[in-house]
């Protein structure tokens, strides 16, 4: 484990690294709940668009407008998730030839 001494306290640099974790996990969920919101906000649009109210629609296409700034904001500041590991090689069993 390393640690650096600071102030006459020691200071784990494992600890920093899963607060982060625990940052980025928050970050990811509110990511995740601003999608959401989104798709609602975006449904709703739609619906007041197919029933010809387009003062609600503009009004609401502004609402849609500032979530997703802040959804490309949020997500410009995440790392990328990391990539799925392979997929294992594996046998497939031979079909077996019936008798004619």
């Amino acid at each position: 484990m390393r640690s650096s001494r600071s102030k006459g306290r020691h200071r784990s640099q494992l600890r920093a690294t899963a607060m982060s974790d625990a940052g980025i996990t928050a970050r990811r969920a509110r990511l995740a709940a601003l999608e959401t919101k989104l798709a609602q906000l975006r449904a709703q649009y739609d619906v007041l668009m197919n029933a010809f109210r387009f003062e609600a629609a503009r009004a609401l296409a502004l609402r849609i407008e500032s979530k997703e700034r802040e959804r490309q904001s949020l997500q410009a500041t995440l790392p990328l998730p990391p990539e799925p590991a392979p997929a294992q090689p594996y046998a497939v069993a031979r079909r077996r030839r019936g008798r004619r």
